[in-house]
């Protein structure tokens, strides 16, 4: 547009240049000009009042048609001073329309043919009036080509130029397309083009590598069809909104990939970001959503880990704290018995305190010190367990003496608490390869809990499950059980249900901590059922088989279940397992309940 703007201006200020060169010489010629001489020459200054006009306002077609009708005149008198209707002259009314056609503007083009016709029409009428004495006699032989051949030769000028012109730009837009396709082909971003719908009109090369699929398989509903159908009526919004007001926004959403990208996944996530171009003048519905899709699931994966290790800090910082106070708690009140015994013992008052009493002390001491060396050996268990130099030596054993041993060696416990102890049936050859001392901890662990929150005159009910590449060690009872808050908490180091300075029983909060780290080693699962009033079973899965070993691994995974209301048949608690799948080759199938005794 630019380029015909220059060649319109050009083309009729030279006009106009070569109008006033030409104007004294022709005066000198004619002398004082007639009425229809000053007419045509009134029209001459008419192109120069086009190029003007339209240097002010840019509007090319009422340029043109003002040119028009300039030219127009100076035909319209050259055929009246030359033979009116029968003057050769009239010749260049043709070349009138065509000159617009060449520039381009149908308007242009509609005026000049409009005004040519009216030229026709007072060429024509010229023959009514006598001008024989303001006439030009030029012989015929001569008007006749010399109109012709100029009017040729202005037209074929135009249009060679046109057509250079023409060309020169369509060469130049190719370039710039292709200079568009190399650039949108050499990044990694997806640039769609879309309607108000969104639906997609056109789709860069760059979607072979984006979304595995050529660019017209994304066309239409293609790319919608891809998105997550979650994140569908967002994208359709966004790009509803931005056809609409023009405003650039910016959608995240999920997307499916024909093919797997480099890690293998089908599917990433996309952040889009549209902006409206005009298409016409035609408001909205002339506009197109032209959209930048890049993919951020490097960036999401980032925030990810942020966040669990913002996640992990605060819960590094929350154990530290129930540590301390924990760890204090359950060191001060042995060391004060230490302390305070031990300097009777050794005071001034010592010599009167007999030797029951003194006895008495002394066994408080050493149970005291006991107390803590249960505590530091606690401590040391579960580094070790971190820290990967746990000493892992799995054998074959005895699943029936393992039990029987553990139940042996807590029964005094048991039977000062004024608890039942009820040994469940073992299946006959029950055999596991895992390291006995840890097994012996796990199961230790497990019912020295099951003692400290069972009531006197409760039950405690251990047993065996065997499947075919698993073994399950339950331990159940009847004790005060667990809050359905403090569930997803249960095994989370220091953290004891129903904790607090008010407690009625003691401990470090890190005893099924430990479990889930042994049982972890062995590659196995636990499971927790339980409800406040109604007991607990936790069920210990360990493969028959170790799949790990004495190094830092994840502690095993705890699947909690909230016991419902106990039918009045009588109490019936369901194991719930984790599959063995998640760290085993030989995934687990079926579930296998556990009854309590009685």
């Amino acid at each position: 547009m630019r380029f015909r703007h220059e060649r319109f201006l050009v083309s009729r200020l030279a006009a106009g240049a070569v109008m006033m060169a030409a104007l004294p010489p022709y005066l000198l010629w004619r002398g004082v000009p007639s009425g229809i001489e000053a007419l045509g020459i009134a029209s001459l200054f008419l192109p120069v009042l086009a190029a003007a006009v339209l240097s002010r306002t840019g509007i090319l077609w009422i340029a043109h048609a003002l040119s028009s009708a300039g030219l127009t005149g100076v035909v319209v008198c050259l055929a009246a001073l030359t033979g009116g209707s029968n003057s050769a002259a009239a010749l260049w009314l043709v070349a009138i329309p065509l000159e617009a056609l060449v520039s381009g503007s149908i308007r242009a083009t509609v005026a000049a043919a409009v005004i040519a016709a009216l030229g026709a029409v007072a060429v024509a009428f010229s023959g009514q009036f006598d001008l024989t004495a303001q006439a030009i006699d030029w012989p015929s032989a001569i008007v006749m080509p010399l109109f012709a051949i100029t009017a040729i030769g202005h037209i074929s000028a135009q249009a060679i130029e046109h057509l250079r012109r023409e060309g020169e730009w369509r060469s130049r837009m190719r370039d710039n397309e292709a200079r568009d396709r190399l650039l949108l082909s050499a990044i990694d971003d997806l640039v769609t083009w879309h309607d108000a719908n969104g639906r997609v009109l056109e789709a860069s090369a760059s979607s072979a590598k984006f979304v595995g699929v050529e660019p017209s398989r994304l066309r239409g509903l293609g790319l919608l069809d891809r998105v997550h159908i979650g994140d569908r009526p967002a994208l359709l919004k966004a790009i509803s909104d931005v056809a609409v007001s023009g405003e650039p926004t910016t959608v995240p959403f999920r997307l499916h990939l024909d093919t797997p990208s480099a890690d293998g996944s089908r599917s990433i996530f996309a952040e889009m970001r549209a902006h409206r171009i005009e298409a016409g003048q035609g408001g909205a519905n002339a506009a197109t959503v032209v959209a930048v899709t890049r993919d951020v699931s490097e960036h999401h994966r980032h925030a990810a880990e942020l966040d669990k290790a913002r996640a992990d800090a605060e819960r590094a910082d929350a154990v530290k704290s129930r540590f301390l106070a924990t760890v204090s708690h359950e060191l001060r009140t042995p060391l004060n018995a230490i302390i305070g015994f031990s300097e009777v013992l050794g005071g001034e008052g010592a010599c009167t305190i007999t030797a029951d009493r003194g006895k008495e002390y002394a066994d408080i001491i050493a149970s005291s010190g006991r107390h803590l060396l249960g505590v530091v050996n606690t401590l040391l268990d579960m580094s070790r367990i971190q820290s990967g130099h746990f000493e892992f030596e799995p054998e074959t054993l005895d699943v029936s003496e393992l039990v029987g041993g553990c139940c042996d060696l807590m029964q005094l416990k048991i039977d000062d608490a004024g608890v039942r102890l009820v040994r469940g049936a073992i299946p006959r050859g029950s055999a596991i390869n895992a390291d006995a001392r840890a097994c012996r901890q796990v199961l230790i662990n497990l019912i020295s809990n099951a003692v400290k929150f069972t009531p006197k005159g409760g039950r405690i009910h251990v047993g065996v499950r065997r499947g075919a590449s698993y073994l399950d060690l339950v331990v159940s009872d009847t004790g005060s059980g667990i809050a359905e808050a403090d569930l997803p908490r249960i095994g989370d180091p220091f953290f004891q249900a129903n904790g607090g300075y008010e407690r009625a029983h003691e401990g470090t909060g890190l005893g099924l901590s430990v479990v889930r780290g042994l049982v972890g080693l062995h590659g196995g699962s636990i499971s927790i059922e339980s409800a406040p009033g109604q007991g607990t079973t936790v069920s210990v899965t360990l493969p028959l088989g170790p799949r790990r070993g004495a190094t830092p691994s994840e502690p095993a995974p705890i699947r909690t279940t909230l016991r419902g209301a106990a039918p009045s048949s009588g109490p019936a608690p369901t194991v719930v397992r984790l599959p063995i799948g998640l760290f085993d080759d030989d995934p687990l199938s079926g579930a296998m309940p556990l009854r309590r005794a009685g």
